[in-house]
């Protein structure tokens, strides 16, 4: 088997990620759960404060996702869902690198196009990597 195909033979292989379980990269399913869990949050909170304000929506989503993410090590709904976020290579997020990640995040197109390892481009932006408890 040459280099290149074990290289990907599994999201976060090269990046020395196991291939399941506990520290293995986020699976899409758990991702679009863990964000519609936030996006219906943001929307429950801007129905019952803003009268259902699209902009107040997303505010109260990106508020979300930059005070969470570093103190938390991930939104909500991550951690309900056993996510967490961390730096490519281990450690704390720090703070602009939320505040970089979910701004990409929320204009929608970097989070869907992913490289070979699952990881959206406002990942590779922030240097972050979001991963299974």
């Amino acid at each position: 088997m040459t280099d290149a195909l074990r290289e990907n033979s599994y999201p976060g292989e090269r990046l020395g990620f196991p291939e399941i379980g506990a520290g293995s990269i986020a699976r899409p399913g758990r991702r679009l759960a863990a964000l519609a869990i936030d996006w219906a949050c943001a929307l429950i909170v801007s129905i019952a404060f803003f009268a259902y304000d699209s902009f107040a929506t997303l505010a109260i989503f990106v508020a979300v996702q930059v005070v969470f993410l570093p103190t938390l090590g991930g939104s909500p709904g991550h951690r309900l869902l056993g996510l967490r976020l961390l730096l490519v290579h281990g450690g704390w997020v720090g703070l602009w690198r939320p505040i970089v990640r979910t701004l990409l995040l929320a204009l929608v197109i970097p989070a869907v196009i992913w490289d070979a390892d699952q990881r959206g481009l406002h990942d590779k932006a922030a240097g972050t990597v979001l991963l299974r408890g």
